[in-house]
């Protein structure tokens, strides 16, 4: 069982024609638990941003306006990996043994990108010697 967890939230756009990575956070996790707290608050920060509730009374009237249905909705991705008990589960499982997680949503002008990996294993990789192949 991995112990502490080193977790990203970056926003990646095209400018000047790079991509561009905006770190949104970054959370090193004692626990596997407070992990998986922080993914699910951050995948929901960022879903209340972009598509915040109409009701709201921060949000100026005639400001939210309906989209095609066509049209990629993050948010709602994005809310529901939130309440996926079986993918939260699956994240669980891979980060415990030591993997590298990545949950990805993309629109038209942004990807939106959660990664959490284990410290233990960062520091593993640290210790192995590369692999170099000859190619050709």
């Amino acid at each position: 069982m991995h112990d502490e967890f080193l977790c990203h939230v970056t926003a990646y756009g095209v400018c000047d024609g790079r991509r561009i990575g905006v770190p949104l956070g970054t959370y090193r996790a004692p626990t596997l638990a407070l992990a998986l707290w922080w993914l699910r608050d951050r995948a929901s920060w960022i879903a209340e941003r972009l598509d915040p509730q109409p009701e709201s009374t921060r949000i100026p009237p005639h400001a939210l306006v309906p989209v095609a249905d066509t049209a990629p909705d993050v948010p709602r991705l994005l809310r529901a990996w939130c309440a996926d008990v079986e993918r939260q589960e699956l994240v669980a499982d891979e980060l415990a043994v030591g993997r590298l997680v990545r949950i990805a949503a993309s629109d038209e002008t942004t990807e939106y990108e959660l990664l959490a990996e284990s410290v233990d294993a960062l520091r593993m990789q640290r210790t192995i010697p590369p692999l170099v192949m000859p190619v050709g």
